[in-house]
């Protein structure tokens, strides 16, 4: 290291000082071009608006200028000066009230620097009848880098470019004026002079000359600062610890406050960066990804890989997995501070539905709630019971409107699939019929409404399908909220609107777990697959939230388990009137064991023989009695026989029937079922219920009397147990756990009815909102009103697509609907009262 020179440091201190006075006498922004970043903020305002605003009210107050309706208005500013300029001493001023208005505003100094400079208002306004120049000359050495203001009056500024000070005298202006420090009063002369131009009236202009005093104080200041200073930098670390500077830092954030044309909270925001970015797309399309197969995991990874390095350094996996939630939120953060920074709103899309809301002020205020199931009665299935019960006890609340639809058959489709080929005449009849079986079953009027759809039988589904637009048999006036039972079954073939453009709000319940049902037919696997991704393809067109009655089911977008099914009230009245007879509480039953439920193999009887063939001699002592019709009767039958077991065949007949009631062992081995009525009805009963351990009968688990096996020898296990063993009397919450009035409260609070907006509220993306700050007033923004949602454009696709290829018969019936379902047939017109279907359809030609 070379030694220390002091004679030849002190000469380059010496230089570098005369350098650093000369290059701030030349010129401010040339120094600012050299600053480090801290320094840059000299270039801001010199004074806050704040304090300008005040000295301008007080400014104008003395000179008692007329008042305008607009100060922003600079034409009229010119005017009102130049009429100040020829005005003289006798003149009448305005009173003190014409100039109140003044008192709220703060012109900003760029408005007013930037109308006198304009070029069209320099030659509109030039007075050359007095040689008046009202122009507002600028020059680097002055101007206000953010209000492009010259500070500094013309003469001012020539004397300090050449390093003097003005010559211009106040007396040229026939005034005298004492220092106010001293206390001495100001003096005019009775005669007043026009000024030579606006610069010499600017001159006197008090702000204007407090401004200039101050930057003159700054100067000096500055250029003391810069004496002392040995280096450059050393220049600029001082320049930090001046009063100068804090001034300038304190003024700074006075006059961001001061700004209100923008929030505080969306000040210096940074923009969205490409991670970021690709971490909302990547979440966006989440539901399109499972949709096509992509499991989480990987697409958790994906939105991982996204992130930027410097957000997982040094983070455990495990961190990271309890974090994803809020790094979720920080998202939507981030999202919505930038979208309210920059003012950006969302006001739809490509698929947005623009129609105005409804004005629901002389509407009723109660829900309209529409339950589109695809059985009815006669037909003891349990999407004809379980939404006939759900319709009753929603009513029951008073809270709702509820319209039940269910499907009209043909008398030929009726004699296939009704109980002993029972049939009705018109739909008035078959109301008449379900109206009277659930008034005697839940002990009180239904108060709610039935409509009729189209539908006709598939032998081959062993189902019905809906013809037509079944959504038109709502009116659009009670169009509110809809209610799918399953709604991958109802929109499969479905060609019509779509039910979320309807309807406010859709909810799907899904009862069957039709992959199960699939993969035991032939190819059921390649058959497996398919439905798989059409069921995710339909839930996510028709759908805003779907309910899964148990895990059972396949695991759909939108979807959340919750089991929203209850028993009726006569089973646990008979269950209550059978622990009351018992001497000790304990109900005692003359029967062994049954099972009751409809007679095809996909409904629990292959695993029932299987089981009973296995054990043939372990369960020699167990006599079973069967209770079921169906399409493989004669099937279940003939094995049974042939296997020689021990097994009684009766008819079908409903759970609640007293003939029933002497039994004390359910047998249910189904693992085809979602969450199976017959179990929770035999539960109601107290009776003892044998079951398998499958997500269908996770409900049941913290009852006692349910004994569930894992395994064919732990069934033969559990079969004796129960035979030996007597039922436990149910606890009054148990009982009201099975009951319809708890599954009513669960499916509103999991539907999400209760958040909903009001009925006949425009319909909107609903989504939470997020805490832009913690630190700033805890202020909130919507995320659903800043950012178009990519999810709600792809749902809109799938369902443009769908429409489209529902519409083509061929495609149709490769898919396997029925024909003349995709429009009503004239025999459903003429049962359902509608105008037949060349008045709905008609067609025009030569």
């Amino acid at each position: 290291m070379a030694p220390w020179d002091a004679t030849a440091a002190d000469a380059r201190t010496g230089v570098g000082a005369e350098k650093a006075f000369s290059f701030l006498s030349k010129s401010i922004s040339e120094v600012q071009k050299s600053a480090e970043s801290d320094i840059m903020l000299i270039k801001a305002r010199v004074k806050s608006f704040k304090n300008l605003s005040e000295a301008l009210d007080k400014e104008w107050e003395s000179l008692k200028i007329p008042a305008v309706n607009n100060l922003k208005n600079s034409g009229k500013i010119l005017r009102m000066m130049t009429d100040t300029s020829k005005r003289t001493a006798g003149t009448t001023i305005s009173s003190a009230a014409d100039f109140g208005f003044l008192k709220s505003l703060k012109p900003t100094l760029s408005e007013f620097h930037g109308f006198f400079t304009d070029s069209e208002f320099q030659s509109q306004y030039r007075d050359d009848s007095t040689g008046m120049d009202l122009r507002l000359r600028t020059s680097p050495f002055s101007k206000d880098v953010d209000s492009g203001l010259d500070l500094f009056s013309r003469n001012a500024r020539d004397g300090l470019q050449n390093g003097r000070p003005s010559s211009r005298k106040i007396t040229d202006r026939r005034m005298v004026v004492r220092d106010r420090q001293k206390g001495s009063k100001r003096k005019k002369s009775n005669r007043k002079l026009k000024p030579a131009s606006v610069d010499d009236w600017m001159d006197d202009w008090e702000p204007f000359r407090r401004v200039k005093e101050s930057v003159k104080e700054s100067l000096q200041e500055l250029e003391s600062t810069a004496a002392t200073s040995k280096t450059p930098s050393e220049f600029f670390e001082n320049v930090k610890n001046t009063e100068f500077y804090e001034n300038v830092k304190k003024n700074l954030k006075l006059s961001s406050s001061a700004d209100t044309s923008k929030e505080q909270y969306g000040l210096n925001v940074a923009p969205l960066d490409v991670p970021e970015l690709l971490e909302n797309l990547v979440r966006q399309s989440e539901p399109l990804l499972d949709h096509l197969g992509v499991k989480k995991e990987k697409v958790r990874d994906l939105i991982r890989s996204c992130k930027r390095e410097d957000q997982q350094l040094f983070r455990p996996a495990s961190k990271m997995r309890k974090d994803s939630t809020k790094n979720q939120d920080n998202l939507d953060l981030r999202i919505a501070s930038v979208c309210q920074s920059t003012g950006y709103r969302y006001k739809g899309g490509l698929w947005s539905d623009h129609e105005d809301a409804k004005d629901s002020h002389d509407q009723d205020c109660r829900r309209n709630i529409a339950i589109v199931t695809t059985a009815s009665l006669p037909w003891m299935t349990g999407t004809a019971v379980n939404p006939l019960f759900r319709a009753a006890f929603l009513a029951k609340t008073g809270k709702q409107n509820v319209t039940l639809l269910v499907p009209w058959l043909s008398k030929n489709d009726q004699q296939q699939v009704y109980p002993n080929r029972m049939t009705f005449d018109s739909p008035e009849d078959q109301e008449s019929y379900v109206r009277d079986w659930v008034e005697a079953r839940v002990g009180f009027k239904s108060d709610f409404k039935i409509a009729f759809y189209p539908g006709k039988f598939s032998v081959e589904k062993r189902s019905i399908l809906a013809a037509g637009d079944i959504s038109e048999f709502i009116p659009n006036e009670e169009a509110d909220v809809a209610v799918l039972e399953e709604p991958e079954h109802l929109t499969w073939y479905y060609h019509g609107k779509r039910w979320t453009d309807k309807f406010q709000h859709v909810v799907g319940i899904v009862h069957t777990n039709y992959l199960e049902y699939v993969k035991r037919e032939k190819n059921g696997a390649v058959q497996a697959f398919f439905l798989e991704h059409i069921n995710n393809w339909m839930v996510r067109a028709y759908c805003n939230k779907v309910l899964r009655l148990s895990a059972a089911t396949q695991e759909l977008p939108k979807s959340s388990v919750m089991n929203v099914h209850g028993v009726g009230p006569r089973f646990l009245e008979t269950g209550k009137r059978l622990a009351s007879e018992a001497p000790d509480g304990k109900p005692t039953f003359s029967k062994g064991a049954y099972y009751l439920g409809k007679m095809i193999w996909g409904k629990g009887y292959r695993e029932l023989v299987d089981l009973f063939v296995d054990n043939k001699d372990l369960l020699s002592n167990v006599e079973l009695d069967v209770f079921g019709s169906g399409e493989d009767s004669h099937e279940v039958h003939a094995e049974a026989q042939q296997n020689g077991l021990r097994m009684k065949f009766y008819q079908g007949r409903d759970h609640g029937d007293k003939s029933l009631h002497d039994y004390k062992i359910f047998i249910n081995p189904s693992l085809s079922d979602v969450v199976c009525t017959t179990t929770a009805e035999a539960l109601a009963m107290g009776k003892i219920v044998v079951c398998a351990d499958h997500p269908s009968n996770d409900f049941f688990r913290s009852f006692p009397n349910c004994y569930i096996y894992r395994t064919p020898e732990e069934f033969v296990e559990k079969v004796q147990q129960a035979m030996s063993s007597e039922p436990e009397p149910l606890s009054p919450e148990l009982q009201h756990l099975l009951s319809w009035e708890a599954a009513t409260d669960r499916f509103i609070d999991s539907a999400g009815i209760n958040k909903l907006p009001p009925k006949g509220a425009k319909k909107s993306r609903p989504k939470e909102p997020v805490l832009l700050s913690e630190g700033v007033e805890q202020k909130t923004m919507t995320l659903s009103t800043s950012t178009p949602d990519l999810a709600g454009i792809v749902d809109k696709g799938l369902y443009v697509s769908h429409y489209l290829l529902a519409g083509i018969d061929p495609w149709r019936s490769l898919m396997g609907a029925l024909p003349e379902t995709k429009h009503i047939d004239a025999q459903h017109c003429k049962d359902l009262g509608l105008p037949p279907p060349h008045v709905q359809r008609p067609v025009y030609g030569w």
